[in-house]
This record gives structure tokens, C-alpha cells and sequence, in this order.
């Protein structure tokens, strides 16, 4: 079961409240919260600390859902 924070990204993604990529401050608006920056990179796909990886980095700053 997905956490809600992921979900609620997945949503916005779904709803169009969110681009199909996005950048922290795009979620951190639409979700109203203020964490979105170190969010996205701690579970990117490669990210350093082995957490869930949840999200592909396009670029600097730059993320979408990972597709499986």
C-alpha cells in the first residue's frame, strides 16, 4: 500500500494538478507542503541511501513518477 504522500503526487500527476514532470516547488504547491526538496531526491531511482525509489530525475531539479 502506498504512503500518502505518493499518492497524493500520483493523483496530481493523474488529475493534471501536476505536470507529468515536475519540479519540488511544483509539488510542494499542489500538495501544500514545504518538503517536496529533499522528498524527491531521497527516492529517486540510484539514490545513495537505498530508499524506496519512487521517482526518476529527468535533470537538475527535474523528477516524474517512475513507471513499472
Amino acid at each position: 500500500m502506498e504512503r500518502e504522500t505518493i499518492r497524493k503526487i500520483r493523483d496530481a500527476v493523474r488529475t493534471g494538478a501536476l505536470s507529468h514532470e515536475f519540479t519540488p516547488a511544483n509539488v510542494n504547491k499542489a500538495l501544500r507542503i514545504q518538503w517536496a526538496g529533499t522528498f524527491l531526491p531521497k527516492h529517486r531511482v540510484g539514490n545513495p541511501g537505498g530508499y524506496t525509489e519512487l521517482f526518476v530525475r529527468v535533470r537538475s531539479g527535474l523528477y516524474r513518477l517512475r513507471e513499472d
